[in-house]
């Protein structure tokens, strides 16, 4: 067996080559190439104390003037125009992947139990497609799919429906030229300023609190599953701790990546294989 010999190890090779993420090895690799861009490293920080800062205020106004501040077309405008103009195609990649993943989860989950509702259709493959209250119609499948389970009992199924899980072909809009090229965690930052706007406080703090229930679908799935590989997942978040003063844009990032996992889970149960590319170096 051929000696291993300490040297200078590479941060990013060994997230890379840990075996116990469960993604497809391009997916971390978009990742990791997305944390490695400067703007992670020297504008994140920043934007995270302004949007933080910003917010409050906003929120603390609200109380005292509690009307809607912004259209929400006006939001999906804004949003959408900076996607395409100040972050990273692969950034915006990662953003559309995000709610098309999420959907095949609620969808899995309908799917797999007697709740008697329709599945859901939010699965965007382009930048357009992100606009007409996207966001919103994000939460609300989440709010609907756990009252749905209300009345119907949580049980093992055989055999599992695993239809719907496959990620179409996304339009990142790459041939548009862009003034920036922001990362996804410092593009949250300052998107979460118009959500803030355009938000009603109380569809703000229920677009905060959807994310509490990351646990609870990590539980479900579990269940449905028989497997435990999805408890391994949560961070204690229980539904019941109804607080939505916190970090908005790290809970969303955490959020997209306990769905990157809990699908890659599903890939694997329904027979799917992630390979594992040796050739990629890093600098």
């Amino acid at each position: 067996m051929a000696e291993f010999v300490r040297s200078d190890p590479s941060m990013w090779e060994a997230i890379f080559a840990d075996p116990s993420v469960p993604l497809d090895r391009s997916v971390v690799r978009q990742i990791i190439d997305d944390q490695r861009r400067p703007s992670r490293r020297w504008l994140y920080p920043i934007a995270m104390v302004l949007s933080r800062v910003l917010v409050t205020i906003i929120r603390v106004l609200k109380r005292v003037l509690p009307f809607r501040w912004m259209p929400l077309g006006t939001m999906d405008f804004l949003c959408v125009w900076f996607l395409r103009r100040c972050v990273s195609p692969d950034a915006v990649d990662l953003l559309l992947r995000h709610f098309v993943i999420e959907t095949n989860l609620v969808n899995f989950i309908i799917r797999n139990t007697p709740v008697g509702i329709e599945p859901v259709t939010l699965r965007p493959e382009s930048l357009s497609e992100l606009g007409d209250q996207a966001v919103v119609e994000h939460d609300v499948n989440v709010y609907d799919v756990l009252i749905a389970l209300d009345v119907v009992p949580l049980v093992a199924r055989d055999p599992l429906d695993f239809r719907q899980l496959d990620i179409p072909p996304l339009d990142a809009e790459r041939h548009r030229r862009r003034l920036v090229r922001l990362d996804i965690q410092t593009a949250l930052c300052f998107m979460n300023i118009p959500f803030s706007l355009a938000l009603s406080s109380e569809e703000y703090r229920r677009a905060v609190h959807s994310m509490r229930f990351d646990d609870s679908f990590l539980e479900i799935l579990a269940v449905i599953t028989g497997d435990d590989a999805f408890r391994h997942w949560k961070l204690a978040g229980m539904s019941l701790w109804m607080d939505s003063n916190v970090d908005v844009p790290r809970m969303v990032y955490r959020h997209a990546l306990v769905c990157e996992y809990a699908h890659a889970q599903l890939v694997k149960l329904a027979g799917g294989q992630y390979p594992r590319d040796t050739a990629v170096e890093f600098d």
